[in-house]
């Protein structure tokens, strides 16, 4: 058996613990670790490109902490988590995207347009985690979006009130 169709071929119940779960844990800790530090830096500095790369910074170096503490959480035979590395593999891409999704808008030169538009992405971002939540680990969507919408709002918030006071 190929190593892509063991990925996939799976009773729903592993897929969701061992692919759905690590790949959620690593899109929200993406999505929601970066907006401080990417909005942060938008405020401080009033320039995208230098938001572009804190936000590159912080994406692919918290996908690769949470890559790394994922597979190093537990070897996945006592909890039927699965392959450690595959996990591991799974959060910190997840990570990696979640954080750069919204990062991407700061290589537009201009700093209105660019927020304004990771102001969408992030929107889009929160609803499509919370929309995964409803869908695979069957949690009601209006108590998802509230969650996601809320935490992911605290962040940003801070992140903006941070940069606005630096400046």
């Amino acid at each position: 058996m190929s190593v892509a169709s063991n990925f996939f071929k799976r009773d729903p119940a592993t897929f969701v613990i061992q692919k759905v779960q690590p790949g959620l844990l690593g899109l929200m800790d993406g999505s929601v670790s970066t907006l401080a530090p990417i909005f942060a830096t938008a405020g401080l500095t009033g320039e995208p490109i230098k938001a572009f790369y804190v936000g590159l910074a912080a994406s692919l170096g918290a996908g690769v902490s949470m890559g790394l503490a994922e597979a190093l959480s537990d070897d996945g035979k006592v909890t039927g988590r699965g392959n450690p590395i595959i996990r591991g593999g799974i959060t910190a891409f997840g990570t990696s995207l979640g954080g750069m999704l919204h990062t991407l808008p700061f290589l537009i030169n201009n700093m209105h347009y660019a927020l304004h538009l990771a102001y969408v992405v992030v929107v889009f971002e929160l609803l499509t985690i919370a929309f995964i939540r409803y869908r695979y680990m069957k949690s009601p969507l209006l108590t998802t979006v509230l969650q996601v919408i809320v935490g992911g709002g605290i962040v940003f918030l801070l992140g903006i009130f941070l940069g606005g006071i630096g400046s």
